[in-house]
């Protein structure tokens, strides 16, 4: 009988795939909601974020976000683009806020 085995992510706080099947194919669903949580989590981290102001930005509960990072939950195109947007708006206003390197 042959194992199967869960793919595990290089960060402990980030869900893992889903286990693969015989021929090592992943679950597309589930596979997909495991990749699209990485990504928020990852760009929510790397902006300094917490999942609570995060879900504020976006008019999401954080119990929601929190289910989406875990790849509990698969959102619905009207919430990611709200994660989406609020994401944005926070790369924006940080790049606003940098001194630009070639003056007029």
């Amino acid at each position: 009988m042959q194992r199967r085995s869960r793919k595990k992510s290089n960060a402990p706080w980030e869900p893992d795939l889903p286990a693969a099947d015989a021929q090592g194919n992943y679950p597309a669903l589930e596979a997909l909601a495991v990749l699209q949580a990485r990504d928020i989590l990852r760009t929510r981290r790397k902006l300094g974020l917490t999942q609570v102001e995060l879900a504020r930005r976006a008019g999401i509960r954080p119990e929601t976000l929190n289910r989406i990072e875990h790849g509990r939950n698969r959102p619905s195109v009207p919430t990611m683009a709200k994660i989406d947007r609020a994401l944005k708006i926070v790369v924006k206003r940080d790049k606003s806020k940098e001194p630009c390197s070639n003056p007029p």
